[in-house]
């Protein structure tokens, strides 16, 4: 996996602001990138590109995304927070369709600095933000509409003997959902937390 540094960034947004395309932000936890696309709109409606090879390329985002997966989930639907373990880790660029969510990305890099912490962002339909996650992240979502549909690129391909799973109400993380009960899978209601995960990064 290429990683985009502070560096290809900085550069990059010199780039991308010249030709007035999309913006790029770093998050607090390295490697997480938050893309805002330059929207085209008039009387007829918009047009945006959500993903080009070339123009990811120059902000340093080299990835081969080989699966693309779309999900619809109703209010209060929490799935996550999910993984999948080398030599199948998946990094994951998203993006909500319809609706809106609270996305979430958990650092399980063991030798990170921030592991164990966690960004949250919200993507939307009307926002038309993109989110960045990389390999070396737990990740979930919040629906906070009916019918929302999420649409994400994947850079490795579903393998379920290297999926697991964070509880996505570990203590020890503390992600703020504000939700009490939310509408969990079975198998999120079981998932492990960060002490006991078994991260291969």
């Amino acid at each position: 996996m290429v990683m985009a540094t502070d560096m290809d960034i900085r550069t990059a947004m010199a780039i991308i602001t010249k030709h007035n395309t999309m913006q790029v932000s770093t998050t607090p936890i390295e490697g997480l990138l938050v893309i805002q696309p330059a929207i085209f709109s008039d009387a007829r409606g918009y047009f945006y590109e959500p993903y080009n090879k070339k123009k990811f390329a120059e902000i340093g985002l080299r990835e081969d995304f080989v699966q693309d997966n779309q999900s619809c989930s109703q209010k209060g639907v929490l799935r996550g927070l999910h993984f999948q373990n080398p030599p199948h880790a998946q990094g994951k660029l998203l993006r909500v369709i319809q609706g809106s969510i609270l996305d979430v990305a958990v650092d399980i890099r063991k030798s990170s600095p921030t592991f164990g912490q966690y960004f949250g962002i919200e993507l939307s339909a009307a926002n038309k933000t993109i989110f960045y996650v990389p390999k070396g992240f737990a990740h979930g979502f919040l629906t906070l509409e009916d019918n929302t549909i999420l649409f994400y690129k994947c850079t490795d391909f579903y393998d379920k003997a290297s999926e697991d799973s964070l509880i996505w109400n570990d203590p020890e993380v503390a992600i703020p959902w504000n939700v009490a009960d939310p509408i969990l899978s079975e198998k999120d209601q079981v998932a492990k937390k960060l002490k006991d995960l078994n991260s291969q990064f």
